[in-house]
């Protein structure tokens, strides 16, 4: 229980300090990569991400997925990359090269398609070095450039506000 607890104390530490350091250089550029970080426990439908992509306009060769799981034997074959609590340590801090690979990638936009406040999720969108981040959550607006406050499950809504938004701002 001890270990829990600091675990979580120090990933809300880790988050804090990266949000402070994050400078907001925006591209205006078009969007030409996209990463996307999601809970497979409450969402993980894998036709409506690749829909969304084709429809925004990204090749699958410039998009990549990692998504937070519960455990490692549910390790489904259809996403790039998984993480589950176990690769932080008592510190809260990563132990995946999966997730190093990820959190490096300069992506255009990220998009963090989750909705539950998890403090894992929250550290690898805090850790991603993309350009332009959107995301659900709107429990810490610091994480995220832009939120879309919508239920992860209405994926038309999310859709159609994100390429709204996205036409508006120029990048599509």
């Amino acid at each position: 229980m001890f270990f829990k607890q600091l675990k979580s104390v120090s990933i809300k530490k880790n988050i804090a300090l990266i949000l402070k350091q994050r400078l907001r250089d925006f591209k205006s550029s078009k969007v030409q990569s996209v990463g996307i970080i999601f809970d497979y426990e409450a969402f993980h439908d894998y036709d409506f991400f690749n829909d969304l992509l084709k429809d925004i306009g990204i090749r699958k060769n410039n998009t990549r997925f990692i998504a937070k799981i519960d455990a490692k034997k549910t390790h489904p074959n259809s996403w790039d990359s998984f993480y589950s609590l176990e690769d932080f340590d008592w510190l809260g801090k990563h132990k995946n090269k999966e997730i190093d690979e990820f959190v490096d990638q300069p992506f255009d936009v990220l998009i963090s398609y989750y909705k539950t406040n998890t403090l894992e999720l929250n550290l690898i969108t805090a850790l991603s070095k993309a350009n332009f981040k959107i995301g659900l959550n709107n429990e810490d607006d610091r994480l995220h450039d832009f939120i879309i406050e919508v239920d992860p499950l209405k994926t038309a809504i999310f859709k159609t506000e994100l390429i709204k938004y996205l036409t508006t701002l120029n990048r599509l």
